[in-house]
């Protein structure tokens, strides 16, 4: 129950009873970790046109901070801060081979402390070589034959995933998908509405839905730095969280799935991430944007907008993304449109 009464000094204090406080307060838990989780579903990924003027977005959204334009030359970024890349080559461990775009993602996180960009590359090898190898092996297996013919055959993704057999019945293009904008960025979206995240919960364990989940950050990682080398355009991964129907907080434990996964997102896919837009939003929400915006992460808020997205709430699923060309493209010419002024470096 909201409560507004005006005093003679203009002064409007608002009281919020305490369930609804709770209620809104898990409503952004699960749309701040939604923001980092990855999309299961692939669909025309190789299918980019080029632009000959893109629009230029900072992928932060704050000035000075650590990435670069959207639509930035692949070359004029690498020039830029070939110093810290000469230093992280040498900072390899024997054996290790990792590609100038690959390194230069940790060089953009961290453009004024080498030795942070060092560590944070070391820190994400060791993850690699370990407890993450066959999540990565798994992905680069799974891309190597979804791009085998020149094109992209999203089953060997899927099918490749992590706990597929329990986890994709729950996760489907209906909820869940990444597609391209026609400049060369990978959209990825979600409508969290859609899943059934307790009865996946109730089948599948935290680290199973957590791996399945940095499995698919991998195949982002793996396209978007390919893309990056052979277009010559710096490629970024936009996130579009459709709010569209949800009515209840998610499950706690795929709220910590969730969780688990994201806090290594920064670490170990640094860079990558471009601006972050939660969609269609409720009415009843919208007027606590301002006060609830610092539930966030603070690398979340520098690139955070909220916005209103008619196209995508028109679809009573998100499948016809990966179908339909038609609505496909007025969806992601919508997402190149909603990112804000504010967010647009000349």
């Amino acid at each position: 129950i909201i409560i507004i009464t005006t005093t003679k000094t203009q002064f409007l204090p608002v009281f919020i009873h305490q369930s609804r406080t709770t209620m809104i307060r898990r409503f952004f838990t699960l749309a701040s970790a939604l923001l980092v989780s990855p999309a299961s579903s692939f669909v025309s990924v190789s299918d980019a046109r080029k632009s000959s003027q893109p629009k230029t977005t900072s992928t932060r959204l704050h000035e000075g901070g650590p990435g670069y334009k959207i639509g930035s030359k692949t070359a004029g970024v690498l020039m830029n801060n070939r110093y810290v890349l000469e230093e992280l080559t040498k900072a390899l461990p024997d054996g290790v081979t990792m590609s100038d775009i690959d390194l230069l993602r940790f060089a953009l996180a961290y453009p004024d402390d080498e030795s942070a960009a060092e560590k944070a590359l070391l820190n994400a090898i060791k993850w690699r070589q370990t407890e993450g190898k066959f999540i990565v092996e798994a992905a680069q297996d799974a891309v190597a034959k979804a791009t085998a013919n020149g094109g992209w055959d999203n089953d060997y993704v899927r099918d490749s995933a992590p706990h597929a057999e329990v986890i994709n019945p729950f996760i489907t293009p209906k909820a869940v998908i990444t597609t391209s904008t026609e400049d060369g960025d990978l959209v990825y979206v979600i409508r969290a509405s859609q899943i059934d995240d307790k009865e996946l919960m109730d089948k599948a364990t935290v680290e199973q839905v957590c791996d399945f989940f940095l499995y698919a950050k991998e195949v982002h990682n793996i396209v978007a730095n390919k893309r990056s080398a052979s277009t010559g355009r710096m490629c970024s991964v936009i996130f579009a969280n459709d709010i569209i129907g949800v009515r209840k907080p998610p499950d706690k434990r795929f709220s910590k799935a969730l969780t688990s996964s994201s806090e290594q997102y920064e670490s170990l896919y640094p860079s990558l991430a471009g601006p972050t837009m939660i969609l269609n939003l409720p009415l009843i929400l919208q007027a606590f944007v301002g006060l609830l915006k610092p539930l966030f992460p603070k690398s979340v808020q520098e690139r955070l907008v909220f916005k209103r997205a008619p196209v995508l709430a028109s679809l009573k699923e998100l499948t016809p993304l990966g179908t339909d060309s038609t609505i496909k493209t007025k969806f992601v010419r919508e997402v190149k449109d909603l990112i804000p002024e504010g967010a647009l470096r000349r």
